[in-house]
């Protein structure tokens, strides 16, 4: 059962909305948040979706939305009243899986928000992907430089260098991205 937080930043009752979702089975969280509440309360309540309703999202709004996606990344269903492809892309650029214009039709809801999370999913596996691809060309330029340095100080062969490298991190139990961080902390000195 999906946990939702309701965020609205209108006086327009929500009361209809919360009850179609309940009636899909949804776990509603007690109250609706306010946008300068929503990054408090996804770190107290951990919800598994958002819904903002907004007649037209403000600065302040989209920037609650990047801090909570940077530290605590959910995904993000925003209904709104406002069209403007700016905002739109300002929106999704903080955060927002899926901004949808028009009103907040109950029986549409289910299918919206299982898009956005289908959505939201697919972008935490693609940045995971990145972060694991970074880490490892951060390791390799790191294997890199150490082998360059026992190179150049010690007057070795690449192959060589790469065997003491190796060397290395055997002797510490260490991976080879920690025994080359060793070699480039201490400036290339050989065991």
């Amino acid at each position: 059962m999906l946990r939702v937080l309701l965020v609205t930043d209108t006086d327009k009752p929500i009361g209809d909305l919360r009850e179609a979702l309940a009636r899909l089975g949804y776990e509603m969280l007690p109250d609706p948040a306010t946008p300068q509440d929503l990054h408090r309360v996804v770190e107290h309540a951990r919800p598994d979706v958002i819904i903002i309703d907004t007649e037209s999202p403000s600065r302040d709004t989209l920037e609650q939305l990047a801090v909570m996606n940077a530290t605590a990344p959910r995904p993000v269903v925003m209904f709104s009243n406002d069209a403007n492809q700016q905002l739109i892309r300002a929106a999704v650029h903080a955060g927002v899986t899926a901004y949808l214009v028009e009103g907040l039709a109950g029986e549409r809801i289910a299918p919206i928000l299982e898009v956005a999370l289908a959505r939201f999913a697919q972008e935490t596996q693609l940045r995971e992907r990145l972060t694991q691809a970074e880490n490892e060309l951060a390791e390799r330029k790191l294997i890199d430089r150490a082998k360059r340095l026992l190179m150049e100080r010690q007057k070795m062969t690449e192959p060589d260098a790469y065997a003491a490298l190796r060397k290395h991190a055997m002797n510490r139990s260490v991976k080879l991205a920690e025994a080359a961080r060793q070699i480039v902390d201490a400036g290339g000195s050989k065991e």
